[in-house]
């Protein structure tokens, strides 16, 4: 069986086949994950942002290629930062293994529970957030420039999706 790849074969729009298992934890290069976060969101993330986020206690980031999942752990808890998956390797499984890999290591340190905002208006990222057993637990009024974020959260009790 062929290793799940963001293109199982070369096409136009992606010339190399990229394996979802080289998602790796990150530990440099942070001016990598912003240009990421640019090529996904109109209100990206600078490099010095990122490097914030990481220098703070209980940080850690997952990447590949196409994308990378921000998160941090402390007392018990997780949140989900950011995650950003290139437009072209979006509905590929890409998030799906980002945040399992970000739910393992939140698991890792200790985490029960893992948090995390979404744009209520964002279908496809709440059918990847369902879809791994986040529930709806609160609203966020104007959270993304005026637009309603949902608080979701995820039990890491229990097996992850």
């Amino acid at each position: 069986r062929p290793a799940r790849c963001i293109c199982v074969r070369r096409t136009p729009s992606c010339r190399v086949v990229k394996p979802l298992a080289d998602i790796r934890l990150f530990d440099t290069g942070s001016d990598a994950l912003a240009a990421l976060h640019a090529a996904c969101f109109p209100d990206a993330w600078t490099a010095a942002a990122i490097d914030a986020l990481l220098a703070t206690p209980g940080t850690f980031a997952y990447a590949h290629d196409d994308g990378f999942v921000l998160a941090r752990a402390a007392g018990g808890e997780a949140e989900i930062l950011t995650l950003a998956v290139t437009p072209s390797a979006r509905g590929k499984g890409l998030g799906r293994r980002l945040l399992q890999a970000a739910t393992g290591k939140a698991r890792e340190m200790g985490a029960q529970t893992m948090f995390l905002e979404v744009g209520a208006d964002n279908p496809a990222a709440l059918a990847l957030y369902a879809g791994l057993g986040f529930a709806k637990v609160g609203t966020r009024k104007g959270y993304y420039s005026g637009r309603d974020a949902l608080v979701l959260r995820l039990s890491l009790a229990g097996d992850f999706a």
